[in-house]
């Protein structure tokens, strides 16, 4: 029995939120200790992402669906899955929940709440690589959860982990992960000029 709306909204606002606080916050905790490697600081951020999201898909999967992502949601109504009014509902919370826990990990690390990022992320390889990364979850998404709907969570987080690797643009695939990301500064931000290419 499908769980009521409130609940679905309440799973996707609070999944996304402790998604970009894991994203943004282990972004600072990898380069507060990497001690200028990025290379492992990158490694450390990658880690956290996959692990973190892994678990959201879990815990949240069985109440929403945890798209957590307006690119999910958008597929999930051209499948037929979901309403125009549940995704457009769905999008809102998203968007919210995402600024929410960028607002969180600044908080928990004693940063100012709202950050103008500042990081250029441009260019059409830039582009071509969030296509890429987008495809590349969207697939995984949809087979997995056709053929073998137990892997989907690892599956998710395996290719997500990959594109922060074979992605210059470090995989975002997540329009509201880029907006939320431009509101920091830190080791995962995005200068709000070059979201909009993100978010397309």
């Amino acid at each position: 029995m499908p769980f009521p709306v409130a609940q679905r909204l309440v799973a996707e606002f609070v999944g996304t939120a402790f998604l970009l606080a894991i994203i943004v916050g282990s972004g600072v905790m990898a380069e507060t200790l990497a001690g200028g490697n990025e290379a492992v600081a990158l490694l450390a951020n990658t880690l956290a992402i996959a692990a973190g999201l892994m678990v959201l898909i879990l815990v949240f999967g069985p109440v929403s669906g945890a798209h957590f992502n307006p690119a999910v949601t958008f597929a999930a109504v051209l499948r037929g899955g979901t309403s125009r009014s549940i995704a457009a509902a769905y999008v809102a919370v998203q968007m919210a929940g995402a600024v929410a826990g960028v607002m969180l990990a600044h908080a928990m690390f004693d940063l100012e709440l709202l950050q103008t990022g500042m990081k250029a992320r441009a260019g059409l390889p830039m582009a071509l690589s969030e296509g890429v990364a987008t495809f590349a979850l969207l697939m995984t998404i949809l087979f997995c959860s056709r053929h073998n709907p137990r892997a989907t969570p690892y599956a998710v987080g395996l290719v997500i982990a990959a594109g922060l690797w074979f992605t210059p643009s470090t995989a975002f695939a997540n329009p509201a992960v880029a907006i939320a990301r431009t509101f920091t500064d830190t080791f995962t931000s995005i200068r709000l000029v070059d979201a909009p290419m993100f978010i397309l």
